[in-house]
C-alpha cells in the first residue's frame, strides 16, 4: 500500500514538470486579477446598472492589487496592479456586453 502510494505521489510531482508550451496567463495572477476585474466592473456597471460603489466592492479582490478607474462617459473601465499590469474593459452594446481590449 506504501508502494502505491509513493508511486502516485511520484507521478503527480513528474505531471507537475509539464514540458508544453506556456499559456496566457500561465503564473500570471496579476494579470488574471486586472482582467477580471475590469470586464466584471464593467459588466456591473453597464450592463447590470448597478451603483459604482456596489460594483466596486462586488470586484474588491483581496489582497487588493487591482486599482480601478471609471469612465462613465465611455462607459470604459481600466484596471492596474503595481504598474505593470493593466487591463480595459468597454461597454460594446446590450447583446455582446463588456468585452476586453487587447
Amino acid at each position: 500500500m506504501k508502494r502505491a502510494v509513493l508511486f502516485g505521489a511520484w507521478a503527480l510531482a513528474l505531471g507537475a514538470c509539464d514540458s508544453s508550451p506556456r499559456r496566457l496567463y500561465d503564473n500570471n495572477d496579476l494579470q488574471l486579477v486586472t482582467a477580471y476585474t475590469a470586464k466584471d466592473a464593467c459588466s456591473c456597471l453597464f450592463v447590470a446598472e448597478q451603483e459604482e460603489s456596489f460594483c466596486r466592492s462586488w470586484v474588491k479582490a483581496s489582497p487588493a492589487v487591482a486599482h480601478l478607474r471609471v469612465d462613465a462617459e465611455k462607459k470604459v473601465v481600466e484596471t492596474s496592479a503595481l504598474l505593470l499590469w493593466g487591463a480595459r474593459a468597454r461597454f460594446v452594446d446590450a447583446r455582446a456586453g463588456c468585452v476586453l481590449e487587447e
